[in-house]
């Protein structure tokens, strides 16, 4: 019997800790404004079960779902028809531990664009990195 856990892609992981306190962070990650700032334009309401739309450019506009909403420590959404994005956030001492945590992926799955989920995840990965800097400048600005 093989393990099926090794051999599908992982969720994809990025934890930062920004100088800045946890509602300040909250602000920037569960409101449209602040979603907008640094990752996505968006019509999104911190509503459980509200339905949205990034709007993901070339690409077009992306349909989410709020799946889990606990202020100001978690947010969790659907996003198009295969992931979810978690952001988790954790107070210490003044400053706000941020998690990023994009999930969903598998072996055989394909994005709505015909794409595989290796090649896209790998891109993903790396733009998530880009992607929480900008959180960073966005938040210590």
């Amino acid at each position: 019997m093989t393990n099926q856990a090794s051999q599908s892609p992982q969720d994809i992981r990025k934890t930062i800790t920004l100088n800045a306190p946890i509602q300040k962070v909250w602000d920037a990650v569960a409101t449209s404004e602040g979603i907008a700032a640094w990752f996505m334009p968006n019509d999104f309401r911190p509503e459980l079960g509200y339905e949205f739309h990034l709007n993901a450019g070339p690409f077009g506009n992306s349909p989410c779902k709020v799946t889990e909403l606990d202020p100001p420590n978690r947010l969790s959404f659907r996003w198009g028809k295969d992931w979810t994005l978690t952001f988790a956030l954790a107070e210490m001492n003044g400053v706000t531990e941020f998690t990023l945590i994009h999930s969903g992926w598998s072996p055989e799955g394909v994005t709505e664009f015909g794409e595989s989920h290796a090649i896209v995840r790998e891109r993903m990965n790396n733009g998530w990195d880009g992607l929480v800097q900008k959180l960073r400048s966005y938040i210590e600005a």
